[in-house]
């Protein structure tokens, strides 16, 4: 396994404290920075073998092990969809799931808000390769599947990756898969988060769904013309994981698949034989293809039938966006077959790590270069059991074939016309390519040494055990060795070469017999018993060796360079390690050390740079080569200036930023270091008993490669290193898995035949070489290895004590006892019962312990102790429950036994179990030499001699904790919550508490149902060690007291660190605390006493909240603002008793929502300046690193600069996005809980969920530790009772009786509780005895319901103490589900300093919305706190000012009542200091404010993971007080009544679509209300575009003023049991058609106007353009609400061809709003109708439409459209007749000229034909002229009115 696996988690190790791995963050790790399956592991824990005293454990991550996920995904709106008048869905789908939203009639920007959830189980590395897609389609319904409209994809795992793996409100841009030119198709806004279990999400807060924010990041810059993709629209708010660009291009993705080799025999023997004897021939018996997965898309290279050895020559083409927003490319090798197809081997290109998204990064490019397959063994069964395996799940145990291939990407132009549309995956033929372009052919050489196999299985003991190596195919004898074809020839030619044989070889190597036999094996041998779990290998002196020869192309340099920066890597790591080793717990090391272990100092990376930059020119190196090296040179150069900057800066107070980047650098280099074209496969050691593979270890090839360069060298080459086989595939999970199979000790080396002769150099000294004899050739290497050297130690364990164990027996305890091997020996400690925190305090020596190699090799590197914990059982054998690893200090023959290296220390080892942490270990471990005289040179046991334990050994004395006088109080508070134990209640319980041997038991309960608290409230015991940190565990135990005298064991529970309950007494002089000296605190609050009735109130359109109250005349320098142009003077005044809860709520949610904001601007900010400072390599001057203060400021007021609204002066109340608990430490300010715990704990791989079925109560107490004897001081304050120990003021503890009111306001992302993916959810509350379901009042379909409700219960602590909110889900057939709950511990909460009964408002009123609602006025609780804390106080003054202790605060000091009389009164005063309580010294904490708290509702069935969010509070009043005034009304705000009139008086320029004579309509609804659609009359034969109505709308409906919401209720369906409630944005939709008398009307163009915020109104048509709509950033908005009454012209658009906005019109129209009860009072009827009825427009006359139409069509087609052109032609006419007529005359006037005519003959030629005609027709023909013309009229008149009838009798019938 790659060693970066868990070197983070190392990291967080400080000092002596336990490593604690978090499971999270394994996943974490192995996904984020994880490697593929292939390229994992080694074996399933490896000690890392340096001169430490504790080697690091590395366990393997469950790669394949189901996990639970939920993926949440919330469509809220979809806008600027491509299409006209569409009916569009959202289908999302996850994998094989698709869920559809709703649809939404004609409308380009629907708007959804649905809520979606998908459950999975299913291994991480599946999950996220999931691919997420939402795609839009129009009109789908049930007949049909609709058109799809634009899609948008992304992986699982880019969403796990993200911070708080969640999106918030992005807009994903919509890409249309069939037509790739056609650029972006519209945004969907959208949530989605992804939740794996114990993951807490955080979720902004859902306050209300109209926080506008726009695709473009700001709000409304709409500049249509880049419409197309977002070119002007900031990137911030689409859905795209950070650094990948708004604007991404179409690639097309070149997969080139040349051929494959070493597959394994698909079919079994007998298959072959059967075959053969049908076919007569004996064919390869595998049909192999290529199945390529790529961005939810799959394409497949063809069959090769019946080949081991295919060649394809094919690309793979894949279409898709770049960069991609998925990790992976998966490819399979695939064995076609007639039944079902199997993958032979898998692989995962990341293409994280072949590019470079940098400035000088590159694009994805691979190879060609070979990749190795792993997965399950070769040996083939018909059922293979590890088939997972080769699907690439969990880690390979076998090479199973090779496969060259080759990536590339093209980055299309998708303006040119060759481009293709389509994304199909396409498959084309490549030329072949050429065998020396992968690289040259070496031969390799692999030699390994077996120098100890210890800790064999005791289940596989009984047969002969042999060892199997393999490398790639070779050595494996299932498939035999077999010689690579065209290879032989290639080794040993060229003359470079023969030069390196000469320098580097000896005379017999140099002529190597070519055949020389691998011995892949050693040589069976039976195991010899150790103890009754495990057996060895009696291998003593002479140890087996093998050797393989492999051939493979030589890219040593890739693995070289990854060697290099490994070693960097590895540097960096042990610095760190040590510095926190030096640092003190809190990681505050001294501020001279150097942080974190500097990457190498400047030599090194200069080493590497030259290193790397070899070989330059070797054959098979590839583009990605180059690039990789570009790339990791810049990154350690920078990683180095960064260094050394960081280093010269490190101060105390920086540290810890210093290390995190430390650690950010350390994940580059092992990201890095991860080499993805392979080379030489990795090595497998497979344990085989009596010739059956029974566990594997898996070592990469990189590790154990040599080179003559150091740095180039593998960290494992030629070192003796220790490895652990375990069991393949599954069956390695969970108990199976966790028992040792083997324990090696390996000396391996690889390198090439060339560089043999150095081979054997890194084996421990003091061997004879065994080869076997061949006459006449040069000898072999060795088979064995024979050692004459051996050294005897002797091995001391101290074994002191272990704390948190896993709890093995039903009782929730352990027996345990811990087993120690150390190479052939192992010995047991004693068994302790019933404890988890076992002191064993004996020392185990190991006699005449034999180790080979000379003395310095094992005291720089000694063998490592496994150390193994067992569970012993009366019956059967001991359960295992965990395992750590250590290395003994050597002290040699000659060595002096002193400081400072003896005697040893006591340490903490962390125990794992599996994957879990399982505890610590304290314990020592010495090995020391046994010289030439014996024993009699050992240092002495010095054991304590207070006590005998017979022949068990304490810890010698130099070694075992000093001990000092400490006492440890107990407070014995009560017992809560205790479930049966074995059916019985538990009746009279007791608590026994212990800590190193002492302890004290509480007062026995007599009766536990009647109350369960302790009547004795403290006690205390004596003694514990000097250190802090050797403290040893405190055990608390709750036993049952039965009768005769039976005791049962309830539960348990240990309490690891005593550090937190240490009493530190406080310094005098940091408390300021002489009372002479005065401190004045002014109090922040602004003058409370200002008139409220002059403020002016707002309600403006994008905010949460009704009021934004504002004072106009304060305006800084007293002048009033200047407010944009357009926008409406504020003249709504509203008073006071407008405001409501509600208000304050909504106001308080902007605060909260305004403050993460900025919170998180801060953050990423002081992160950007980091990473600027230092890769500036500036110096960063000691103020300016980014404490909290200044950088958070600097940001605040830059977020203050946007154009925000002004805040209302509204009192607010605190607003928390999580637990009240998280908040205030869970109130255990004095009262802590400690969970007790029974059973068995769970084997699952997050142990803290599984502990919550184990709990079976809980114990309130508390604990304190002090030295003795005390300072005097202590016991002179006044009032000290000393039986109450240092827990003075406490109060007591019998029953109280309490009224508690919860509020629940409302819930939200609730789980989908029914089919339709909705739920009816009502509340459901548990206290006590008293059980409240409010089951009338469910709220039917929804997943965000709000309640508004409160409750009141009596209750009694401490028997009532635990409040149970849930939320359930009411069905109207069977029983309802529990969709989720929370719990509240009320007594804790009572009895807390924080004063959490009743929350302390911002403001005292007495009445109005804020009207103070604890019994206790301010006063009142002032006065008791106080007298409480002893204080002196309060004194009231003179001048707002009053006194407590030394403290001296300001405020006002006049109320307001009902009638607006001022009262004088001293409660504002005493407020001011209860909201400043903290400052107060010594008794000072912070009280809890009004507030909102939001908790995560959890169910049973789905530990850890959130079912939805419930926001409430809850108050508590008690009964002997004064009673509380009534609850406050929290119900929900009801809808305000509200009717909108739409008055369409004209339309002009509405474009002619028509061919012939134009008709035009309207129509118009209210978004949402399409039920409510209501239609203008038609104009008919409007030519102009032109059209008159004088038409009414009237739209009445429910508006939230709050939430700018409609609100409909309707029913979902026709059998739907109940109306829904759906809340959808206000907005109006004006549409204009063509109305056709035949064909479906024509959608000509539309405008949706948001009544809260709309451009208004254009005066003139002329000044109505269609920037109103593309530009409306720039336009003066209003809101309809605010104006009441409108009128202007407003434009038509529509999208033409190219997908931009036209203008294809222009409406005139009123809108006026009315209350309800306005518009009672004056009524107003649709259409034209009464009351107040429209006058008809002005259109002309229908009666003689049918006449002048034609006219009027003439008229404009002539006077108006086609004007110029008319003039054009009759000009054109004219000339052309004038020429006619002069060619007519010519001849005849020439004649005439030349004979002399009469005088007027000039003009006669031009005369001539005019007086003809008129001779025609007015004379010849008159009567016949007269008629013809007559009868062309008459046809003309009946041709139009036959045209026009139809239509004119449709509309009249109609009533047009």
């Amino acid at each position: 396994m790659k060693r970066s696996k868990h070197r983070a988690h190392k990291e967080e190790k400080s000092g002596d404290d336990a490593a604690i791995l978090e499971t999270e963050n394994l996943e974490k790790g192995m996904f984020m920075g994880g490697q593929d399956p292939d390229t994992v592991s080694l074996a399933s824990v490896t000690a890392v073998t340096t001169n430490v005293s504790k080697p690091d454990i590395k366990m393997e991550p469950s790669a394949g092990r189901p996990m639970d996920y939920q993926v949440s995904v919330t469509v809220v709106e979809a806008r600027q969809l491509v299409g006209l008048n569409m009916d569009p869905v959202v289908c999302v789908e996850i994998g094989d799931d698709k869920k559809y939203t709703s649809m939404k009639e004609s409308t380009n920007c629907p708007y959804y808000n649905e809520y979606f959830v998908f459950d999975f189980h299913v291994p991480p590395d599946v999950m996220f390769d999931k691919i997420l897609k939402l795609s839009v389609i129009h009109s789908k319904n049930l007949l049909r599947s609709g058109t799809l409209v634009g899609t948008f994809k992304m992986d699982v795992g880019t969403i796990y990756s993200q911070p708080e793996h969640q999106f918030y409100h992005k807009w994903a841009a919509l890409s249309d898969p069939d037509d790739i030119t056609a650029g972006c198709k519209g945004y969907i806004k959208c949530d989605i988060a992804v939740v794996g279990k114990g993951d807490n999400i955080k979720t902004p807060h859902k306050a209300n769904e109209s926080d506008e924010d726009d695709i473009e990041g700001t709000r409304h810059r709409r500049n249509r013309k880049d419409l197309k993709c977002l070119l002007v629209f900031g990137s911030s708010n689409l859905l795209l994981p950070e650094g990948v660009p708004a604007e991404r291009q179409w690639a097309r993705y070149y997969l080139k698949v040349y051929r494959a080799e070493g597959l394994p025999r698909m079919n079994t023997s007998i298959m072959a034989n059967v075959k053969k004897a049908f076919i007569g021939e004996n064919k390869d018996l595998v049909d192999p293809y290529i199945q390529v997965q790529f961005a939810g898309q799959k394409g497949k290279t063809s069959i090769q039938k019946s080949s081991y050895e295919p060649i394809w020559n094919e690309q793979i083409v894949f279409t898709e966006m770049f960069p991609p927003l998925c990790k992976r490319i998966k490819l399979q090798l695939r064995d076609a077959d007639k039944v079902n197809d199997v993958a032979i081997g898998t692989h995962f290109l990341d293409l994280r790590k072949i590019s470079n998204d940098g400035d000088k990064g590159f694009l994805p490019t691979l190879g060609p270069a070979w990749v190795n397959m792993y997965g399950s063994t070769r040996d083939y069964t018909l059922m293979d059991e590890y088939q997972e395996l080769n699907d690439g799940l969990g880690e390979g145990v076998s090479f199973r074939a090779r496969l060259l291939i080759s990536l590339g990407l093209e980055l299309l132009d998708t303006s040119s016309p060759e481009t293709t549309c389509s994304t199909e995956v396409q498959v084309e033929g490549v030329p072949n390519i050429s065998e020396a372009a992968t690289g040259k052919v070496e031969e390799f050489f692999l030699f390994g040494s077996f120098l100890e196999a210890t800790m064999i299985d005791r289940k596989i003991g009984d047969k002969p055990i042999s060892f199997e190596v393999t490398i790639g195919n070779y050595g494996n004898e299932t498939d035999g060795v077999f010689k690579p074809k065209k290879r032989g020839a290639k080794g040993g030619g060229g003359e470079e070469e023969e030069s390196e044989l000469i320098q580097n070889s000896s005379d017999e190597e140099m002529d190597d017999d070519p055949d020389l036999a691998a011995v892949a094996a050693t040589p069976p041998m039976k195991p010899v018993i150790t103890d009754r779990n495990y057996f060895h290998l009696p291998y003593f002196e002479r140890k087996p060796c093998i050797y393989i020869k492999s051939w493979w192309q030589d890219h040593r340099r890739r693995l070289y360079n990854a060697n290099i920066i490994d070693n960097l890597a590895d540097k960096l790591a042990r610095g760190g390690a040590e510095r926190r080793a030096g640092g003190h717990q809190d990681g505050e090391g001294v501020p001279g050390a150097p942080p974190a272990g500097r990457p190498g100092g400047a030599e090194q990376r200069l080493q590497y740079l030259a290193l790397a930059n070899k070989d330059q020119n070797q054959s098979g190196r590839t583009r990605l080569d180059r690039e990789r090296l570009k790339l990791c040179m810049a990154e350690v150069e920078s990683i180095g200036q960064q260094a050394k900057t960081m280093r010269s800066q490190v101060k105390k107070s920086t540290v810890r930023d210093k290390i995190k980047l430390a650690q950010n650098f350390l994940q580059k280099l092992r990201f890095m270091a991860d080499e993805p074209q392979h080379s030489v496969p990795d090595v497998f050691i497979w344990m085989l008993s009596n010739g059956k593979r029974m566990a594997y270890a898996r070592v990469p090839s990189k590790d154990i490669l040599f080179s003559s360069v150091d740095q180039e060298t593998g960290k494992e080459c030629g070192k003796v290193k220790t490895v652990f086989l375990r069991i393949p595939g599954k069956k390695g999970f969970g108990p199976a898995g966790w028992t040792v199979q083997a324990k090696l000790e390996v000396y391996l080396w690889l390198g090439l035949s060339r560089q043999r002769r150095d081979f054997l150099s890194g084996l421990p000294n003091g061997f004879e070489e065994n080869k076997l004899s061949r006459p006449g050739l040069p000898p072999p290497p060795p088979v064995s290895l024979t050692y004459m050297m051996k050294q005897i130690f002797q091995l001391r364990v101290h074994m002191y004590q272990a704390r948190s164990l896993f709890a093995a027996d039903s009782t929730g305890l352990s027996d345990p006892f811990a087993r120690v091997f150390f190479s052939t020996q192992s010995q047991v400690t004693e068994v302790l019962a019933e404890t988890l925190c076992p002191t064993w305090d004996q020392l185990l020596v190991f006699e005449n312990v034999e180790l080979f190699g000379t003395a310095v090799e094992l005291r720089d590197d000694p063998p490592i102790i496994v150390i193994e914990l067992y569970d012993q059982d009366t019956v059967g054998k001991a359960d295992f429950m965990g395992r750590t690893f250590a290395k003994p200090v050597v002290k040699m023959a000659d060595e002096h036994y002193g400081p400072p290296r003896f005697p040893p220390q006591l340490e903490y080892y962390q125990i794992y179990r599996g994957n879990c942490t399982a505890g610590e270990m304290l314990a020592a471990f010495e090995l020391l030499q046994i010289g030439p005289n014996g024993k009699a040179d050992l240092p002495p046991i010095d054991g304590p001699t207070d006590f005998d334990r017979g022949p068990i050994l304490p810890v010698p004395l130099g070694i075992r904790p000093v001990l000092s006088k400490y006492r440890i109080e107990v407070l014995f508070w009560g017992l809560r919550d205790l479930k049966r134990v074995n059916l019985a209640q538990v009746d009279r319980p007791r608590v026994d508490i212990e800590c190193a041997g002492k302890g004290v038991q509480s007062a026995l309960i007599p009766n536990y149902k009647k109350n369960p608290n302790f009547s004795t409230l403290v006690k205390w015991f004596e003694d514990l060690p000097e250190n802090e940190l050797l403290h040893p565990p405190l055990n608390i135990r709750v036993v049952d007291c039965r009768a005769f005298g039976r005791y049962t064991l309830v539960g348990s529970t240990a309490v690891t660190s005593l550090r937190k309950f240490i009493y530190r007494p406080s310094d005098k002089q940091a408390n300021n605390w002489s009372t002479s000296e005065e401190i004045i605190v002014v109090s922040l609050e602004p003058e409370q006493n200002f008139k409220k009735m002059d403020t002016v109130v707002k309600l403006d359109s994008c905010s949460d909240a009704v009021v934004k109250v504002e004072d106009d005349d304060k305006d800084g320098k007293g002048k009033k603002k200047k407010r944009k142009k357009g926008e409406d003077p504020e003249d709504d005044e509203l008073d006071e008793s407008m405001l409501d809860w509600w208000s304050k709520y909504f106001v308080s949610i902007e605060t909260l929502t305004e403050m993460l904001r900025s919170q998180e601007a801060a953050l990423s900010d002081s992160e950007d300046k980091d990473e600027m400072d230092i890769t500036e390599g500036g110096e960063i001057k000691p103020d300016d690193f980014p404490v909290k203060g200044k950088r958070g400021k600097k940001k605040k007021k830059s977020v203050a600069e946007t154009p925000e609204r002004k805040k209302p002066k509204l009192d607010e109340l605190q607003v928390y996005p999580k637990e009240l608990e998280g908040e205030y430490g869970n109130f255990e300010d004095w009262l802590h809980i400690f969970n007790l715990f029974r059973g068995k704990s769970g084997d699952d791989d997050d142990q803290n969920v599984a502990d919550e079925d184990r709990i079976i109560g809980k114990f309130k107490g508390s604990l304190c530790m002090y030295k003795v004897p005390l300072s005097d001081d202590i016991s002179r304050d006044t009032g000290f009772d000393a039986s109450m120990g240092m827990f003075q003021n406490i109060p007591h503890n019998e029953p109280i009786n309490v009224l508690v009111r919860v509020y629940v306001i409302r819930a939200t992302d609730l789980h989908p509780a029914d089919i339709n993916g909705k739920a009816d959810p009502y509340i459901a509350i548990k206290l006590g005895k008293s059980d409240i379901k409010d089951k009338e009042n469910y709220i039917s379909k929804q997943l965000n319901p709000l309640f508004g409700k409160s409750f009141d219960i009596e209750a009694t602590f401490p028997m009532d103490s635990t409040l149970t909110v849930s939320i359930y889900d009411w069905d109207l057939v069977g029983t309802d589900d529990l969709i989720g709950e929370t719990r509240i511990d009320l007594e804790n909460r009572y009895f807390s300093k924080h004063r959490a009964t009743c929350g302390v408002a911002s403001n005292y009123a007495i009445h109005g919305y804020n009207v103070w609602r604890d019994p206790m006025k301010p006063t009142h609780i002032l006065a008791k706190l106080c007298k409480e804390g002893k204080l002196d106080g309060p004194h009231y003054g003179p001048g707002g000012r009053v006194k407590v202790a030394n403290r001296v605060f300001m405020a006002a000091t006049e109320i307001e009542d009902e009638n607006g009389l001022k009262k004088p009164t001293e409660e504002h005063l005493a407020l001011t200091v209860l909201r400043h309580w903290e400052e107060i010294p010594k008794v000072g904490c912070k009280l809890i404010p009004e507030h909102v708290e939001t908790r995560a509702l959890l169910h049973p069935d789905k530990p850890g993971i959130e079912q939805g969010r419930i926001e409430m509070w809850v108050d508590m009043f008690p009964k002997d007080m004064t009673a509380p005034g009534p609850a406050l009304d929290i119900s929900p705000r009801k809808p305000k009544k509200f009717e909108l009139r739409v008055i369409i008086w004209n339309t002009d320029e509405v474009v002619l679509e028509d061919d012939d004579i134009f008709t035009g309509e309207k129509s118009s609804w209210l978004k949402g209300q399409q039920e409510d659609k209501q239609d203008t009359d038609v104009h008919y034969h409007s030519i102009t575009g032109e059209g008159n109505f004088n038409w009414r709308f009237v739209y009445p409906f429910d508006y939230l003023m709050a939430e700018e919401k409609i609100v409909i209720s309707k029913k979902e369906s026709m059998f739907a049991w109940d109306e829904t409630e759906y809340k959808i944005p206000a907005r109006l939709n004006l549409q204009v058609w063509d109305a056709d008398h035949f064909s479906a009307d024509d959608f000509l163009g539309a405008i949706e106007l948001d009544l809260n915020r709309f451009p208004r109104g254009a005066k003139t048509p002329k000044q109505c353009t269609i920037e109103m709509v593309t530009n409306e950033a720039e336009m003066p908005m209003v809101s309809i609400f605010k104006q009441k009454r409108i009128k202007g012209w407003w434009p038509f658009v529509a999208r033409n061809e190219e997908d931009e906005f036209e203008l294809t019109g222009k409406v005139e129209a009123e809108l006026h709003l009315l209350t309800g009860d306005e518009a009672e009072k004056s009524p107003a009827g649709e259409g034209r109708n009464e009351p107040e009825p429209l006058e008809k427009p002005n259109r002309p006359d229908i009666a003689l439409l049918w006449f002048l139409t034609p006219f009027k069509a003439i008229k404009n087609l002539l006077c108006n459209q086609y004007r110029w052109l008319t003039i054009k032609i009759v000009t054109a006419l004219l000339l052309l007749a004038l020429l006619a007529v002069f060619l007519y005359n010519m001849p005849g006037y020439m004649v005439k000229k030349m004979l002399g005519a009469r005088p007027d003959i000039a003009l006669l030629w031009f005369l001539i034909p005019f007086k003809a005609m008129k001779h025609l027709v007015c004379d010849q023909y008159r009567w016949l002229v007269i008629k013809i013309v007559i009868l062309l009229l008459l046809v003309a008149i009946l041709g139009l009115f036959i045209y026009n009838m139809p239509g004119y009798m449709v509309k009249k019938m109609l009533g047009a």
